[in-house]
């Protein structure tokens, strides 16, 4: 006869774990709190004797947690709060409910279970994401170089201003500008060399990778997909074959608006606020660019620029991307284009 198999909510917080144990018809067999440290992690599993399932919700606190229950042999599946918040919806709310709710939505095979990546992808991933917010540091440090000069009347080239022959020239003329201004310039500019140096760095230790670099070639194979473009799908889709169907890869990506229907009236939002916010940034900034590289994108962007709205158009070329990069990785084969390109092969 089959040991029974028991259900196991955990509601993880920074400090510390609310759990609930319930049998297959409900019961609450146990239920208690547990520090948030893998010493206080790894004795709580060794009260767990018997077979088990586990569910949280996915949270910054989740990874680690994830990967120490995993790698001792459980089962974890981990929740979208977004859905869980569509799907529990109570005025009561504390840590040990919302563990038994996430129990409760285990065994009754509601619970809205996210694609967990594997550890290896998951550890390329944050170096990207820390590389991309080195790169936002950079244009801030740009832009408040830019404001400084303005508030001091300067006249400068914007194009050269970031070019340091051009920018150390400028400096050397500014006889009239406050002691202040200056200082504050030589930071800006040490902070731009500073997140550039870094973001470089990470870049060509993520493009050189062995795990991904296949892959990536096969991306950037299609015009208009550059090197960071085809990274990030890489990182942040990871198994092309988790999505059945294009129109859930561009919903994924957040390239879609929600639906709304009511009394037989029907609107669209906006694009949908429930996506991979990362991975909808980097497509929109290269749809911007790829049409000068790719024919058929091109006249993807002209067509729905000529109704008159661009920033539709340029959504558009965005989802086209999405199909290209999601067959070419889903074959395992290079991009084919219908017609030759007459343009040359780059991309963002």
């Amino acid at each position: 006869m089959h040991e029974a198999l028991y259900y196991v909510g955990m509601d993880v917080h920074k400090r510390t774990i609310s759990y609930c144990v319930k049998t297959a018809d409900g019961v609450v067999k146990d239920e208690g709190v547990v520090r948030s440290s893998r010493e206080c992690v790894l004795e709580f599993l060794e009260q767990l004797n018997f077979p088990w399932i586990g569910a949280m919700e996915a949270t910054m606190f989740t990874n680690w947690i994830y990967d120490a229950l995993t790698d001792a042999g459980h089962i974890v599946k981990v929740a979208d709060p977004y859905m869980l918040r569509a799907i529990v919806a109570s005025k009561k709310k504390s840590d040990r409910i919302d563990a038994r709710i996430l129990a409760d939505l285990l065994r009754c095979d509601l619970f809205p279970e996210i694609y967990m990546p594997s550890r290896e992808i998951r550890e390329l991933r944050r170096v990207l994401r820390f590389r991309n917010m080195t790169v936002h540091m950079a244009v801030r440090m740009k832009n408040k170089a830019g404001s400084l000069l303005m508030e001091a009347g300067v006249e400068y080239s914007k194009s050269r201003l970031h070019g340091k022959r051009y920018f150390n020239e400028l400096l050397s003329k500014l006889d009239e500008v406050p002691e202040s201004v200056i200082e504050l310039l030589k930071l800006s500019r040490a902070g731009v060399e500073i997140f550039d140096g870094w973001q470089k760095s990470l870049l060509k230790g993520l493009r050189e990778h062995p795990h991904i670099r296949e892959r990536m070639k096969r991306l950037m194979s299609i015009p208009g997909v550059g090197e960071v473009t085809a990274l990030t799908w890489v990182l942040e889709v990871d198994d092309p074959r988790r999505f059945s169907s294009v129109r859930k890869a561009i919903s994924y990506c957040g390239l879609c608006s929600s639906l709304k229907e009511s009394a037989g009236k029907t609107f669209r939002t906006p694009l949908s606020k429930q996506r991979n916010a990362n991975l909808q940034t980097i497509l929109i900034e290269a749809a911007k660019l790829a049409p000068q590289w790719n024919p058929q994108l091109k006249a993807v962007y002209e067509r729905d620029a000529a109704r008159g709205n661009r920033n539709r158009a340029t959504v558009a070329v965005a989802r086209k991307l999405v199909a290209y990069m999601l067959s070419v990785d889903k074959s395992g084969k290079d991009f084919e284009l219908n017609e030759p390109a007459c343009c040359s092969e780059k991309g963002f």
